[in-house]
């Protein structure tokens, strides 16, 4: 999957909306697996956004997504299997798998948001047979250090190049 034209279309939802709707859009962005906090934080605050409203609002967004997934994984792996007629998995899981092979749900829950996706690092460590709350507490604090991480990096790359 190409990210330009990712980046593009959130950037454009951002540019032709204004005031809360910003805000409510990085909410809803951050929530949809493959765009998250890695897409939507970096263009929020590149189009001028406040860094910290724009970091607090993906955060809650991204949390709350993968919180209806743990909350609903035996259902949506159900529906899944009968769709699909098959256990088989997809390469993003496979790579995921490895890292719960090797780091575990610390691991995965910190490389997660950047590796797999925040959305299937939760669903391998839940089909690994980790406890939903660990899952839950373990995802968010991967979520809240890649939200700063990319907040501050976002801030000084933009203000580096004098862009806000």
């Amino acid at each position: 999957m190409m990210i330009a034209p990712l980046l593009v279309d959130v950037g454009t939802a951002l540019e032709e909306s204004t005031g809360i709707v910003q805000y409510a859009l990085v909410f809803l962005f951050a929530a949809i697996p493959v765009v998250e906090i890695l897409v939507v934080v970096p263009v929020a605050i590149g189009l001028g956004l406040n860094p910290v409203m724009t970091a607090v609002v993906a955060f809650i967004g991204n949390v709350g997504s993968v919180y209806a997934l743990i909350l609903s994984y035996r259902r949506l792996l159900a529906w899944w299997q009968s769709r699909t007629g098959s256990d088989e998995p997809s390469d993003r899981y496979a790579r995921a798998r490895r890292l719960w092979d090797q780091y575990g749900l610390p691991g995965v829950s910190l490389a997660g948001p950047v590796m797999t996706g925040v959305h299937i690092a939760a669903l391998v460590a839940l089909l690994a047979g980790s406890r939903g709350r660990l899952v839950a507490t373990w995802m968010t604090a991967g979520i809240a250090v890649w939200t700063v991480v990319l907040t501050v990096t976002s801030v000084a790359g933009f203000s580096a190049l004098g862009i806000v």
